[in-house]
């Protein structure tokens, strides 16, 4: 039966099961055997080790999707200090291989988790100013296949961290890395605009707007995600 169509407790336990299975170092040949082979078919690598689609923001900040063990090697050799897994949960091979070559290559692996299909989350975004001034850079960010979550990591770096205009951030969310803004993840672009369309026109900084004036829920309600690319987005391309 389709995922979707499983009951929520069904789904909850499957999740878990497969938490409990990756969620632990690999032990030994065999084990990081059957982990690149769930990367690669379960997890959908076998398009990423294809294409990376990794891109330089600026001289320290890189965005990606998920990387394989030798693509984190690459990245160290390119002088990445820091890798921010935007994914969250540890549900696929590709976290203990991770965990692993950056534990190798002495690279500082950290979580910070973001989703691309509702409204950002008020208290991540705030906190993502202090969390930008922890990290050791340069620094590369990933989700899964590079285009939603890591361009919205982007943008928020640039805005944020960078002191850069909203509008040259939204760049970041962008056809050219994969970003469908007509789908759900297009939320993401609509987050963004109704700063520029409400806060930016009353002198509000963008924190301070999303301190005071972002509403969540009313973005939720308006936003609608047009029906074609959802499906390419979401039932094609099976992005998280």
């Amino acid at each position: 039966m389709i995922n979707r169509f499983r009951k929520p407790e069904e789904r909850y336990r499957r999740r878990m099961a497969r938490i409990a299975r990756w969620d632990r170092p690999v032990a030994d040949g065999l084990d990081r055997w059957r982990a690149w082979v769930n990367m690669v078919f379960v997890d959908h690598g076998i398009f990423r080790l294809a294409y990376l689609n990794s891109h330089r923001v600026t001289e320290r900040f890189w965005r990606a999707a998920q990387p394989a063990p030798h693509q984190i090697r690459a990245a160290a050799r390119a002088g990445v200090r820091t890798i921010v897994n935007l994914r969250g949960g540890r549900e696929y091979g590709s976290w203990p291989l991770e965990r692993e070559a950056c534990e190798q290559l002495g690279i500082r692996l950290t979580d910070f988790v973001v989703r691309s299909r509702g409204a950002p989350d008020r208290d991540t975004i705030l906190a993502a100013k202090d969390f930008f001034e922890t990290l050791d850079y340069p620094v590369l960010v990933h989700c899964k296949s590079g285009a939603d979550r890591a361009g919205f990591m982007a943008a928020l770096y640039l805005i944020i961290h960078e002191k850069r205009p909203v509008a040259e951030a939204m760049r970041q969310l962008s056809l050219r890395f994969g970003h469908f803004r007509f789908a759900k993840t297009g939320i993401l672009d609509a987050f963004f605009e109704t700063y520029r369309r409400e806060g930016e026109p009353r002198g509000q900084d963008f924190l301070t707007w999303v301190a005071e004036s972002y509403d969540p829920e009313r973005l939720e309600r308006e936003f609608k995600p047009g029906f074609f690319s959802d499906i390419v987005v979401d039932r094609i391309m099976r992005r998280e």
